[in-house]
């Protein structure tokens, strides 16, 4: 069998999107933990931006995007320009296992056995744990929320905060399940358990992984925006570091991420700026106390080539990972981020997912959205979300334009009944007169109309038709 098939990218089972949202719908704990947490992070990014000129910030970070992605091949031949004239080694992955087998690589080159690892969805997108941990390299994460996630044996929730499903009184039994410390509801204590445990991990670890959150072409600046310290003690307590992230982090200059740092701090924690901002340009210099010996970045496609050829689907890219999204959406308020059984949950993951694995398979994903745009509305870097579930939820219909050869039964997802009732109804809006007798004919037998009407009655009333048209009730009026 092939390392390839040995490590197959997570599928979703589509049938299992519903079941798992009525299971969190009626978890009150889940309804609570995340409409606590929710609200306080609304709240916190709204007094974040009091006094700025929001719609001037937020079009001067959609623009500095759109202008890195309208550069990309050139910038990123320029990003790895620049930092290998700073030491820094560079992988190119075309695939999550592409990159996976690097990153073990380089483990391997320095007879590595255990990983510390910083804060990393590109690691999630890839599997980069369960990888390692199937070819005898240990990967811990030092994140505190990733952390308590690597503990439950769960995935993250949040892309932001990973452990949002959790309160206080479930972390505190599950640290003191699997590592011994006393039942407390005091979070400090907690906090300062959870670091003391890591802090042994930082010092004995081989290698240190974290992730990106800005590449800067013109100085070969790679930016780790954090605020518990342990990018830092990932990036510069182990010997080797090693960081990855999707070709579509790269920026041109470091005058563009003060803008996205502005927006991104506040968007997703309601922070004027975080605890940390780190900038790393090359591994330790002779004359330098600290650092790692080697540097390598891991630059992943994963699919983002494809969307990028599109010129719709390449908003997708735009964005920042800062989760406002998932923290206005209704959908993602309610059912938590585990329902949608995917790396990137809530709006972002409707939008990106799909293009990631196929339409076929995340079908269920762009019909998770209630349309009411709060998404778009607050997006730091102006993604037309809404937009962009609408165009999908008719390629669930139409076939994956994305994806073609990935769709099953050649793209077709609507029924022979449903293809016939719109049809029908086409016919009739194009004919007056046959729209007319339809109308009419619709009023006189309402007493047929059936009370049930699928899944749009499972949770509605079903609607009545009128007893009259509405021409005929303003000809009564006499309009």
């Amino acid at each position: 069998m092939s390392e390839t098939a040995q490590h197959s990218p997570h599928h979703i089972d589509v049938k299992e999107f519903h079941p798992r949202a009525h299971e969190a719908l009626h978890n009150p704990q889940i309804r609570h933990n995340f409409r606590k947490a929710m609200d306080g992070l609304m709240t916190k990014r709204k007094s974040a931006f009091e006094g700025w000129d929001l719609e001037s910030l937020r079009d001067l970070g959609a623009n500095v995007r759109l202008r890195a992605l309208a550069n990309l091949p050139d910038l990123l031949e320029q990003l790895e320009k620049k930092l290998t004239e700073n030491g820094i080694k560079v992988h190119w992955a075309v695939d999550g296992d592409e990159a996976c087998r690097i990153v073990r690589d380089i483990c391997k080159a320095r007879d590595a056995k255990t990983v510390i690892k910083g804060k990393s969805m590109v690691s999630e997108e890839m599997e980069l744990n369960k990888y390692l941990e199937e070819h005898g390299i240990e990967a811990l994460e030092s994140d505190l929320g990733e952390y308590i996630v690597q503990l439950a044996g769960e995935t993250p929730s949040h892309i932001i905060m990973p452990a949002i499903h959790k309160n206080t009184g479930e972390i505190s039994q599950l640290l003191h399940d699997k590592t011994g410390t006393d039942l407390s509801n005091d979070v400090e204590y907690l906090t300062a358990e959870a670091r003391l445990q890591l802090r042994e991990k930082f010092m004995n670890a081989d290698v240190g992984v974290s992730g990106v959150n800005f590449a800067v072409a013109e100085t070969g600046t790679l930016c780790l925006v954090e605020n518990e310290g342990n990018g830092r003690m990932t990036t510069t307590v182990p010997k080797c570091h090693i960081a990855v992230t999707g070709i579509e982090k790269v920026v041109p200059n470091l005058e563009d991420v003060t803008a996205l740092l502005a927006l991104l701090t506040r968007s997703a924690t309601g922070q004027h700026i975080t605890t940390y901002f780190n900038m790393i340009s090359g591994p330790r210099k002779a004359e330098e106390l600290d650092g790692p010996d080697e540097v390598h970045v891991v630059l992943v496609d994963n699919g983002r080539s494809s969307i990028y050829q599109d010129d719709e689907l390449l908003d997708t890219l735009r964005c920042i990972r800062c989760g406002a999204c998932m923290n206005h959406c209704p959908v993602y308020t309610r059912v938590g981020g585990h329902t949608y059984g995917t790396t990137y949950p809530g709006p972002i993951g409707k939008i990106l997912m799909p293009h990631l694995i196929g339409l076929d398979e995340g079908r269920h994903l762009p019909s998770a959205s209630s349309l009411c745009g709060a998404c778009g509305e607050v997006c730091p870097v102006k993604i037309p979300i809404p937009d962009l579930l609408v165009r999908l939820r008719q390629e669930s219909v139409d076939g994956d334009k994305l994806h073609p050869a990935k769709v099953r039964g050649h793209g077709a997802k609507r029924n022979a009944l449903e293809a016939m009732i719109w049809k029908g109804w086409s016919w009739m809006h194009a004919r007056p007169g046959a729209y007319r007798f339809g109308t009419n004919m619709a009023a006189r037998l309402r007493k047929l109309q059936p009370g049930q009407m699928g899944g749009w009655t499972q949770f509605r009333t079903s609607p009545k038709l009128a007893p009259k048209t509405f021409h005929e009730t303003l000809k009564e009026r006499g309009q």
